[in-house]
């Protein structure tokens, strides 16, 4: 089984980063790329669609902890949550995330997840950039 889940999520990212890459391009197109639209549309998109999968796929199994498990649903969350969505834009599993902690009552870790994620992410990234422009400038 776990060889054809990983085929599942292989190919559900694949499907998802075509996707996302032609949002943006269609977005830069529209309206040139000084803002992020097709991004930003990605993360939003790709957080309800998580939402609506998670949700129909916990409605007809155990409840939403039966899903985050993979309680039955192994194939569906490897090709559409974390394959197809997760290609899409990791910020939908960054969401379903946050929206677990917040939801089991671990508000505080809820938050502090959602700042740690951002607030390093982006931290990380500038890192990058300096070492990157100080080996390669």
């Amino acid at each position: 089984m776990a060889a054809s889940v990983g085929v599942l999520v292989f190919l559900g990212g694949g499907a998802g980063a075509v996707a996302r890459y032609a949002l943006v391009r269609a977005s830069e197109t529209a309206f040139g790329s000084g803002f992020p639209y097709g991004v930003l549309v990605a993360n939003i998109v790709g957080s309800l669609a998580m939402g609506l999968v998670v949700g129909w796929l916990a409605a007809r199994g155990a409840g939403l902890g039966a899903f985050l498990d993979m309680e039955g649903h192994e194939a569906a969350k490897a090709a559409l949550a974390t394959g197809l969505l997760g290609g899409f834009t990791t910020f939908s599993a960054f969401s379903l995330d946050a929206v677990r902690l917040w939801q089991e009552g671990a508000v505080g870790a809820a938050l502090l997840y959602v700042a740690l994620s951002v607030g390093l992410a982006i931290a990380a990234l500038l890192v990058g950039l300096m070492i990157a422009r100080g080996v390669w400038a």
